[in-house]
């Protein structure tokens, strides 16, 4: 397929583009964080969102969504990019829904209508640690009278402080399973962490969490093969946030670029700054390039989609540090401080680049694929 947007995708850009701007700007952002907001998101603006037709983008009509694919997900994802906006989207609407999509019971995905109509948050808890490591997992559910006992901890859990509902990945005998499970059930902790992108996070301790067996997604032991179909997804979600992030982090150069004197010029006269801006446009048309090539690999699942996530995921990451890097040189010492939104996106991109495995996670996933 061509490596553009469809027109119907570009409207959805258009549409999703001008409801942020007007309702999450970067002052929302702001707002959230200096008021040291409960939450750190809005339920208003995420009720909004499935009111649009946005947080149910890749749930089928069935069950009360858009029924659209990977594409117009991601094409979402680069828009609360641009913006900054805290949502719940990549953890709700892109991972949790995945997994439910793919293997949940039919009373598991009565949870899909709630996601789509934003009335539901959802959390997918995976990682146990400072760094992406899905194949690390240590969290133990053994058989437990009609059902099992949950025990082990896990990190970075996208707005895991507010969900309604827990995915929890952890180890049987058969092998790794996934469990959705009430937060308020007994043995369950949570702790937020509040991250320096001002966005949200959570730790979680299991300790003895008794739950049915109807908590069990899918077969037990069959919880991988769902699991990555659902990281695909959010990694190539994640690598258009990463692209919405930096190319937004460069439009606000480039206007500080044509309105910034200095020895009686505009900097952006200067041949010097000049070049680095085309390096940085080129590098970041390549990225989306990469980016929708993995989001469409994944709608057509075709061969290699683990491969081309990984390299969208990695070359976004790399390429939005030099975005935000470049942008907070070329403001020069007022770009460290808060009053300018370009240390905004230097920060939102250090905590996306993480998110689902940084660069160099997703390059050594390519070296080894290769043989190296």
């Amino acid at each position: 397929m061509p490596l553009i947007l469809t027109e119907e995708q570009v409207m959805l850009r258009e549409a999703v583009d001008g409801f942020l701007k007007e309702n999450a700007p970067i002052k929302h952002l702001r707002q959230l964080r200096d008021s040291r907001d409960a939450d750190g998101i809005s339920r208003d603006l995420w009720k909004a969102f499935g009111e649009m037709g946005f947080a149910g983008v890749i749930i089928d009509e069935e069950h009360g969504g858009s029924g659209l694919g990977a594409v117009e997900a991601g094409v979402i994802a680069e828009s609360l990019g641009r913006t900054l906006t805290p949502s719940p989207f990549l953890g709700s609407a892109i991972l949790s829904a995945s997994v439910l999509k793919d293997a949940g019971s039919e009373s598991q995905k009565a949870w899909l209508p709630k996601i789509a109509a934003g009335e539901a948050i959802l959390s997918l808890a995976i990682d146990e640690g400072a760094k992406h490591a899905p194949h690390k997992i240590e969290a133990r559910a053994e058989r437990s009278g009609n059902g099992f006992r949950l025990n082990g901890d896990k990190a970075m859990v996208l707005d895991g402080h507010v969900a309604d509902a827990l995915i929890v990945a952890a180890r049987t005998d058969e092998g790794l399973s996934l469990f959705l499970i009430d937060p308020k059930t007994q043995g369950v902790e949570i702790e937020r962490t509040l991250m320096v992108d001002a966005h949200n996070a959570a730790r979680i301790s299991l300790k003895d969490v008794e739950v049915n067996a109807d908590a069990l997604i899918g077969e037990a032991g069959a919880g991988q093969a769902t699991l990555d179909k659902a990281l695909f997804m959010g990694r190539a979600c994640t690598a258009a946030s990463l692209n919405g992030a930096g190319d937004q982090a460069f439009a606000i150069t480039l206007e500080y670029l044509r309105t910034r004197q200095q020895f009686g010029k505009l900097i952006g006269e200067f041949q010097a700054l000049q070049h680095r801006a085309a390096h940085l446009y080129t590098e970041l048309e390549l990225t989306k390039a990469a980016t929708l090539g993995a989001l469409q690999a994944i709608d057509e699942g075709r061969e290699g989609v683990d491969l081309a996530t990984s390299v969208a995921k990695a070359k976004a990451g790399r390429v939005a540090e030099l975005a935000v890097q470049e942008g907070v040189q070329m403001h020069g010492g007022v770009g460290m401080t808060d009053e300018f939104d370009i240390g905004l996106y230097m920060k939102r991109v250090r905590v996306l680049n993480e998110t689902l495995g940084d660069s160099h996670y997703h390059m050594n996933r390519l070296a080894d694929a290769r043989g190296y």
